[in-house]
């Protein structure tokens, strides 16, 4: 009767385990699940363990829910349960065709909820089980030429064609929206982002980003890249995986190196940076089989919440030693280049690249030849110096007119003070000086960069209602990497502010140039400031239109508001 009792719960027990098999782990090893397929099983989680909660938390640009799935060891809600806890929070899906790791966590939060990996007593789990539905909805086999499966997989576009990657600080999408509003309330100690590779070929299965340090900040930035992602690294060695840092190269790995990737703001981790969070984004090779990519995925994972758990003090403590750096009053970088001096020796494992005549064209094709390996010392560039900064003020001030910033701001939880009267406040002004913008649309913007502004001090009226944005506060890098219009990802540089490049009033020449005269002859100090330009200026001294523009451009007929950025400092 014994015999029969453990023969029944040994049938019950395989059964039971079969049931909890994903699609993934159901097919053939190159298969990824479907946006319906995954909620039905995240569903049936949710149902069997009181550990797990699948609950929606944004939505996409189609309409459909955006998921987030906790792993909860505790028996205490998860506002009472992460008091003293660190958060490791996941991202996947945000380009559905590299799909590793929507399939690695749905096994990894299983695994965790039945106890085969040992649940961490200071960690909690959350992940977005896919970012971009209606890109995962648009399943397909060829847009992904160059990978090497699954089978059939989403699409990197979403439903509006947004790259999602490029969308962080701009946030064109309800996807973004979503996001920032997850991310807020999540508030993670340690972030990853999973994706697929692109670019060269190599031995490596699992290559990875980590947040550039100098952007992190002191503290945080050299304990992750000097301690915790080695590590991390060391640790996945021991499973017989090696790994070397994200190679942005399509084609041969020079002699001289490559750089580290830079993270600005409109991707994920230098989004999720600004919050003093550490970042990852795992980049699996493109060719390597698609069980093989799963595997890493899920091992890396594995191994950070173990990290975390062990180490989850230390990691809040660098945190918060962290945020003392961003003080009023102290440099702040906003746009960074390579140090072309500094870099570590990695022992790099490639395949050599050859070149035979194309079938195609019969011209000259590059291609790897994998019987041939290599392991040579390559040099890897990974530190970035400031190319631009500039002075933490104590407030931003924001006229109440700009509500599209205001409403980023407070998704992003921005502590702001309304201006309770109408009053005139001493501020730092700035006005736009010079940018470039690219000649073709980048993601649904004309972007412009290389900005340059001129700076002037006064008083200027605000009305009640307006705003002082503190920037003593936790999204202090926020705050300047969006509104200094100089910084690479600023709200300026996406386009926010076009509408004050545009000259509102204009003035007719054969009218204008009887009172300019009259200026001229008026006012002494713009006639010797008119002769100094053209004296310096030969090309201006031969130009009648360009003097009596500069003359309307020195009087009070100018509009004071072209080109005066609509964010202003109290220093």
């Amino acid at each position: 009767m014994k015999n029969l009792s453990i023969a029944f719960l040994l049938i019950s027990t395989f059964t039971f385990s079969q049931t909890l098999q994903t699609p993934f782990e159901k097919e053939n090893g190159n298969q990824t699940v479907t946006f319906d397929e995954m909620r039905t099983y995240y569903q049936k989680l949710d149902k069997e363990f009181e550990s797990i909660t699948f609950q929606t938390k944004g939505e996409d640009d189609n309409g459909a829910p955006i998921d987030v799935v906790i792993f909860n060891p505790t028996k205490q809600s998860f506002e009472d349960a992460r008091k003293g806890k660190s958060i490791l929070f996941v991202n996947n899906g945000i380009h559905p065709g590299e799909p590793d790791g929507i399939d690695a966590t749905m096994m990894l939060m299983r695994d965790l909820a039945t106890g085969k990996i040992k649940a961490p007593k200071n960690v909690i789990i959350a992940s977005i089980a896919s970012y971009n539905i209606s890109g995962m909805m648009n399943r397909g086999s060829f847009s992904r030429a160059n990978q090497n499966g699954p089978e059939e997989y989403g699409f990197r576009g979403n439903a509006r064609n947004y790259d999602l990657n490029r969308d962080f600080i701009k946030t064109d999408s309800k996807n973004s929206r979503s996001f920032q509003k997850i991310f807020q309330w999540l508030k993670p100690d340690v972030f990853i982002d999973n994706h697929v590779s692109n670019g060269a070929d190599y031995q490596y299965t699992f290559t990875y980003i980590s947040t550039n340090k100098e952007r992190l900040g002191n503290v945080l930035g050299n304990y992750f890249n000097g301690e915790m992602q080695k590590m991390l690294l060391k640790n996945m060695e021991k499973k017989g995986v090696i790994s070397v840092p994200y190679v942005n190269i399509h084609g041969d790995v020079p002699d001289g190196g490559f750089p580290a990737f830079i993270d600005s703001p409109r991707y994920a981790t230098g989004y999720t940076t600004l919050f003093n969070s550490i970042g990852t984004v795992v980049e699996t090779h493109m060719l390597k089989p698609y069980k093989d990519r799963v595997k890493v995925t899920y091992d890396y994972m594995v191994n950070n919440i173990n990290y975390i758990d062990e180490n989850y003090k230390t990691i809040q403590q660098k945190r918060a030693e962290n945020l003392k750096q961003y003080k009023a009053g102290n440099q702040y970088a906003i746009a960074w280049k390579l140090d072309s001096t500094k870099y570590e020796m990695i022992d790099f494992k490639g395949f050599e690249a050859k070149y035979k005549p194309s079938d195609v064209s019969g011209k000259t094709r590059l291609w790897y030849d994998r019987k041939s390996p290599f392991s040579n010392p390559v040099k890897y560039y990974n530190t970035y110096v400031p190319a631009k900064e500039v002075t933490i003020p104590k407030y931003y001030v924001i006229p109440q007119s700009e509500w599209k910033v205001i409403d980023l701001l407070k998704l992003n939880q921005i502590k702001m003070i309304p201006i309770k009267q109408d009053s005139a406040i001493a501020v730092e002004s700035y006005r736009i000086k010079d940018f470039k913008t690219v000649p073709n649309p980048y993601e649904g913007h004309y972007l412009h960069y290389n900005t340059f502004v001129t700076k002037d001090s006064g008083k200027m009226k605000f009305r009640t209602g307006d705003f002082l944005v503190p920037t003593n506060q936790d999204g202090v890098k926020f705050l300047l990497e969006t509104l200094e219009p100089e910084a690479v990802d600023s709200y300026f540089n996406w386009n926010f502010f076009d509408a004050m490049l545009g000259q509102k009033e204009y003035y007719s020449p054969y009218v204008f140039e009887d009172t300019a005269a009259k200026l001229l002859k008026e006012n002494k100090a713009l006639k010797t400031a008119f002769e100094m330009e053209k004296s310096v200026n030969s090309k201006f001294a031969n130009d009648g239109e360009a003097q009596l523009d500069w003359v309307y451009k020195h009087s009070d007929y100018y509009e004071k508001t072209h080109r005066l950025y609509q964010v202003f400092r109290i220093n």
